[in-house]
């Protein structure tokens, strides 16, 4: 099941003091507004256990930014685009881990491979965006093209849904602040190995780079017409 987890009163009291309220985003214009879908990968999903529990979720989410005219975004970390070919991340490979961990990551992550696909319980339509990334942030300069693709279709909203909460979603959410789109972070549509890495990841959001909701917030207040 999706992470259950609470905010410390200290970080909503910490929110609410600069800011003035819990909440910055009252309302997006569904037509400007992208789901980003981070790392849903089958590498991924079967490494993080929570993560196969909120697919649900991210269909429901997608749907909803579909109907209302909005962008769903699919981001694949991509490490290399062949078999046994370079690496796309080399100081990565070459110094976080050990030679079996490194191949495990290059291998599971190659374009074309079983781990790179989507997993298969999420629903990818033909309209949707498909972005390939080789950093942990797919916003940071070089790592791949979804920037200009959300740009050319007028997006200034972004919901960010995905795993791990912690690395690749709240990276690129922080990215995507620091290049001036409204974020918002998902939290049960997020996953994490662990409730406290998940947790980290929704307050450092939460305090300085953007808004955290739940799908029914998302969908019924953020969305709502």
């Amino acid at each position: 099941m999706p992470h259950n987890v609470e905010v410390p009163d200290y970080v909503i009291e910490r929110i609410i003091a600069k800011r003035g309220k819990l909440h910055i985003f009252d309302n997006f214009d569904p037509t400007k507004t992208a789901l980003i879908v981070i790392d849903m990968q089958n590498f991924f999903v079967a490494e993080v256990e929570t993560a196969i529990s909120i697919c649900p979720n991210i269909n429901l989410l997608a749907k909803v930014v579909r109907d209302k005219g909005g962008v769903v975004a699919w981001v694949q970390l991509t490490v290399a685009n062949e078999m046994d070919g370079p690496s796309l991340w080399p100081i990565y490979h070459d110094y976080f881990f050990t030679p079996e961990k490194m191949k495990a990551h290059k291998d599971g992550l190659t374009k074309g491979s079983e781990g790179h696909a989507i997993f298969p319980e999420l629903i990818v339509k033909e309209e949707d965006i498909v972005a390939l990334k080789n950093r942990f942030s797919t916003f940071i300069q070089g790592s791949s093209d979804l920037h200009d693709q959300l740009q050319e279709k007028g997006i200034e909203n972004l919901l960010v849904v995905g795993t791990a909460t912690n690395f690749c979603c709240e990276t690129s959410a922080r990215d995507a602040m620091m290049i001036g789109y409204r974020t918002v972070m998902v939290s049960d549509a997020n996953a994490a190995r662990y409730d406290e890495d998940h947790l980290v990841g929704l307050t450092t959001i939460w305090q300085s780079f953007g808004d955290v909701r739940t799908v029914d917030e998302c969908i019924n207040t953020l969305l709502a017409e």
